[in-house]
């Protein structure tokens, strides 16, 4: 008997034992969780570069962790190729039926980038060319300093809500020519895209350690150049099927038309700019006719947007960086040109495409 005649039944120590586990443990989840948060690693918005709540992020400080990213990136690519030890594998094949490779530099990029993205901003989305390995996860951390050629395009923060942001990260571009020692063409890339919209591009060249960056209506370190051929234009298209565009310029803007097989998305829309690199080829005109991911062209349509140029579908489509990973329509991209103009000139390109 308890005392003071009160019996306690079986059933009433049970939900007394089961109430006081569940005190225990909403004080200790609330405690792991604090932990986690301060190292970044909570699943939940907020902590890094976020704001407190989560609710916020700074584009400047998402474009500085940007062209870090790119360049931690970079110094893996080029690492690994020095090496020459690539661990070189293919993924299966392209729509198109060519080798998809992957290599050391493309896993080692994409964990450098992917990590030190996410830790500075853990509440947004980010998309990645490559497989992102649990087992393999960083905690690399950003000092928090933007440097001084952003702090002087973009003077002040610009502030979006997290969840309307995505981020497009592409740890190697041009792995093909990377195989094959063709270095010139490889890129790393970072690209945010706001409500779909490309609003952040960065484009580093490991080799020559050339880093392109623009913000839309934010600056950039990069111009367009003084004038283009419009006539008979130099367009540059992929390595891969560059008969299929020269077959349909020729016919559009004549015999005069130069054609430019090159590799990597990333370094095609730099020939179309003012790039202080030796090694850089100039065009007027950038055309692909097949399939294309997007983590090949966000930054790129970025940069170009911010300089007041374009990227569209064949068909003169903007491009939407939600979604799906890819698009179907090929693309155009322009600068200092009548864009339109040049989608009418190109009415056989997109069922080419298709093929």
């Amino acid at each position: 008997m308890a005392p003071m005649g009160i019996r306690l039944s079986p059933l009433g120590v049970a939900v007394f034992c089961l109430l006081g586990l569940g005190v225990l443990y909403h004080l200790y989840s609330g405690f792991l969780a604090g932990r986690f948060s301060l190292f970044g690693l909570s699943s939940e918005p907020g902590g890094g570069a976020a704001a407190a709540d989560g609710g916020t992020v700074d584009l400047r400080e998402m474009l500085a962790v940007s062209v870090l990213a790119a360049v931690r990136g970079g110094d893996e690519v080029r690492r690994v190729r020095e090496s020459n030890v690539l661990h070189e594998k293919s993924k299966g094949k392209t729509r198109e039926g060519a080798e998809d490779k992957m290599t050391s530099g493309d896993v080692l990029s994409n964990r450098k980038m992917f990590y030190l993205l996410k830790t500075a901003f853990p509440s947004v989305q980010i998309n990645t060319e490559e497989h992102v390995d649990a087992a393999d996860q960083e905690v690399i951390l950003w000092d928090h300093k933007i440097p001084e050629d952003i702090l002087k395009e973009v003077t002040t923060p610009k502030e979006v809500p997290a969840e309307s942001v995505t981020v497009w990260i592409d740890p190697l571009d041009a792995t093909q020519e990377y195989t094959e020692d063709l270095r010139k063409y490889v890129t790393t890339m970072v690209c945010v895209a706001v409500n779909g919209k490309p609003v952040l591009g960065v484009i580093h060249k490991p080799f020559s350690e050339y880093t392109a960056w623009a913000m839309v209506d934010g600056g950039s370190n990069v111009k367009a150049r003084s004038s283009y051929n419009e006539k008979t234009p130099r367009i540059v298209v992929s390595r891969s099927h560059s008969g299929m565009v020269r077959q349909v310029a020729l016919q559009t803007f004549g015999n005069q038309t130069t054609i430019i097989p090159a590799g990597g998305a990333g370094y095609k829309v730099l020939a179309l700019l003012d790039v202080p690199d030796k090694s850089q080829e100039k065009a007027d005109l950038y055309i692909h006719v097949t399939y294309i991911k997007k983590w090949d062209i966000c930054a790129g349509n970025a940069i170009l947007k911010a300089l007041g140029g374009h990227m569209t579908t064949l068909s003169g489509e903007e491009i939407s960086y939600t979604g799906s990973d890819g698009i179907e329509g090929g693309l155009l991209a322009s600068i200092r040109m009548n864009h339109q103009a040049l989608v009418r000139k190109l009415p056989d390109l997109e069922k080419t495409g298709h093929k």
